[in-house]
């Protein structure tokens, strides 16, 4: 049990360490003030360390991929949660199809954007700015 231990090793673990070792003892989902309550208690921490850390304390859970916020506003082991992805079939495939269209409503207007803004004379100039340019050898930029 967690109680009967030394509050030296209890020190030792984490947050969310200590949380998935409550979670597994109370064998039940429990909210994160009733969480991080317990864990003050085990610890000996104050109300006011409670206050300051408790922020901190529901990031770390949100962010550990041992535990799983459930619809109830509780948090409880994930490997107790699995999670059942269910795809409707036909759905999918609308989305997919208004997806596709999406996309070539965004291509035709993209082209005609280049299309607009590249003309031939545009391309003119350039060739003949080109015509200008020459290439120089090292001993050629050194004299320069």
């Amino acid at each position: 049990m967690i109680k009967n231990m030394a509050k030296e090793d209890l020190e030792i673990l984490s947050y969310a360490d200590l949380t998935e070792l409550i979670l597994k003892e109370e064998n039940k989902p429990l909210n994160t003030p009733t969480l991080f309550n317990k864990i003050c208690d085990l610890l000996g921490h104050s109300e006011e360390e409670y206050t300051d850390k408790i922020g901190d304390y529901y990031t770390s859970l949100a962010t550990d991929k041992r535990f799983v916020f459930l619809d109830t506003n509780e948090w409880d082991l994930r490997e107790k949660n699995p999670i059942d992805i269910v795809m409707d079939e036909d759905e999918d495939e609308e989305d997919y199809e208004e997806d596709a269209e999406d996309e070539e409503e965004v291509t035709d207007e993209y082209e005609d954007d280049i299309d607009s803004a590249i003309e031939e004379e545009d391309i003119d100039d350039v060739d003949e700015d080109m015509d200008d340019l020459s290439i120089l050898s090292d001993e050629e930029l050194d004299e320069n």
